[in-house]
């Protein structure tokens, strides 16, 4: 299947209407049992409120409530096609660059940049990495901020990466390549029994338990990138060098307080790259279950 182009996306929802009567679909549809008089029902559309009506009880049920939409006065139909921008772009999407295509301020359009890319990371989840018989490969890489002097690495953040090998990867943004800073993620997010590749830094020997895992290590220094029984983190450096580009073309500066919410963004696209066609679908059908 191939994604959704522009005139697809405005077939399928032309109106704001249409895009109601998605969400309402998706997360509730016809015969959806009444929370309040517990009977399966036939909902109507209300015009005076976006909502629908159930046909025994008039209890309403409002499709917005508990998505990124709630309390928005921006129109459905702008914030399905923003979405639609971040699933076709491999790059990401700036605030700027919303508020060209949406013609709203670039305040709202910061903001639901930043509703979107804390949706993707939701409903891309947590699941854990490896197991037996497979191989992750974790690494580090600084963003951000200016390379100056001996200090440099002070005015940049950590990005941690765990990559399982032609599988998915999970980044966080950490407080320093420190054992207390790296062992969590790898102890919360790697299945035991996991082959862990890494460079030389030797934090891993310390952060990596053997007792749990499999540890190789690459050596870099002495210009080594796959070692003699294959272990490398070439993929995940490959991935670091599209992020890095990426953050660096789109939106020229992210400050470390937001950096997670932009990182997860490219971790949800890379963890779909077969399946691209998935995602507006999947951004436009996943919201937390609610009774009304």
């Amino acid at each position: 299947m191939k994604q959704t182009n522009v005139r697809q996306f405005f077939q399928q929802f032309p109106t704001d209407e249409a895009c109601l009567e998605h969400l309402f679909n998706v997360r509730f549809g016809q015969g959806h049992e009444c929370p309040k008089c517990k009977r399966d029902a036939k909902w109507y559309r209300l015009q005076s409120e976006q909502a629908y009506s159930c046909q025994w009880c008039g209890h309403h049920i409002h499709p917005m409530v508990g998505s990124i939409f709630e309390k928005s006065r921006t129109p459905l139909q702008l914030w399905f096609y923003a979405i639609f921008l971040f699933t076709t772009s491999r790059h990401g999407v700036s605030g700027k660059e919303l508020q060209r295509q949406l013609g709203v301020t670039y305040k709202t359009a910061w903001r639901m940049a930043k509703l979107i890319r804390e949706h993707m990371a939701e409903v891309d989840g947590e699941a854990p990495l490896g197991g037996e018989g497979k191989v992750v490969e974790v690494d580090e890489t600084f963003v951000g901020g200016k390379a100056k002097g001996m200090d440099w690495r002070k005015s940049k953040t950590v990005v941690m990466g765990m990559m399982e090998r032609n599988g998915d990867v999970m980044l966080k943004v950490v407080p320093d390549q420190t054992r207390g800073s790296l062992m969590p993620p790898i102890r919360q997010n790697i299945t035991d029994g996991t082959e862990i590749h890494t460079d030389e830094l030797r934090t891993y020997n310390k952060a990596i338990d053997v007792s749990r895992y499999t540890h190789k290590t690459v050596n870099h220094s002495k210009d080594e990138y796959v070692g003699p029984n294959g272990e490398t983190t070439n993929s995940i450096e490959n991935f670091f060098g599209h992020l890095k580009r990426s953050l660096k073309g789109t939106h020229n500066n992210v400050s470390p307080k937001y950096l997670e919410a932009y990182v997860k963004e490219f971790e949800y696209r890379f963890n779909r790259r077969t399946t691209p066609e998935v995602m507006l679908g999947e951004l436009l059908s996943r919201f937390p279950e609610l009774d009304a």
